[in-house]
């Protein structure tokens, strides 16, 4: 059983940021640890945590992800259990992430979060361009950054500038980068660490102008 959050980076960070798993793995899986590293490394406090049907799976069968609002309230009761003092960013990885974006308005403006952070957000579900999930990202109030890979199969880089979104949403690039943002380094010339390293780099230069 792991503990309830998985903390890295310095204690005396000026923003921590809060990341969620995507629907399918672990907040231990081998990407959410890379993007964390990443974020750690560039001064971040990052801490990761787990919905209650992702945690089950440690103990028992394999629970299916329920409907991605129905984790709202668990996402605003890690905010309340982390408990932090400082400049918050909450976010995650695909399914993470949108649920994040899906409660941030009303904590920004009860100025419990400065910000909003997605790595790969499921614009849709992958062959169905038609099903989109960005309702609540055309009004959206937060400041946030969505670092996405050009060929991310939820979104990709033809796909997503053609959406109606918010004015707030800063929309970040990386060549080639899959919904892991992983990139294939003989078509892009990168590797998947320069990707995550570019995405920290990245969101540490948006954190910094946050308002907060």
């Amino acid at each position: 059983m792991l503990d309830r959050f998985l903390l890295q980076g310095p204690q005396d960070a000026r923003f921590t940021i809060l990341l969620a798993h995507g629907a399918g793995a672990p907040m231990d899986s081998a990407s959410m640890t890379s993007a964390a590293e990443a974020l750690a490394a560039v001064g971040f406090r990052v801490a990761r945590f787990e919905f209650a049907y992702m945690a089950a799976r440690r103990t028992g069968g394999r629970k299916p992800p329920p409907r991605a609002e129905t984790l709202n309230p668990e996402y605003e009761a890690a905010i309340a259990e982390l408990g932090t003092s400082g400049p918050l960013i909450i976010g995650g990885k695909s399914m993470g992430g949108r649920v994040a974006s899906m409660v941030a308005d009303d904590l920004y403006r009860q100025q419990k979060i400065a910000g909003l952070l997605c790595l790969g957000y499921p614009f849709h579900p992958p062959g169905q361009p038609e099903k989109l999930r960005t309702g609540h990202l055309t009004g959206l109030a937060t400041p946030a950054l969505i670092c996405q890979g050009t060929r991310d199969e939820f979104g990709t880089g033809d796909e997503v500038p053609g959406y109606d979104l918010s004015s707030r949403i800063e929309l970040f690039w990386l060549e080639d980068g899959d919904h892991d943002l992983k990139p294939r380094k003989t078509v892009s010339g990168f590797s998947a660490a320069d990707h995550l390293a570019t995405m920290a780099k990245t969101a540490k230069a948006w954190a910094e102008r946050l308002v907060v």
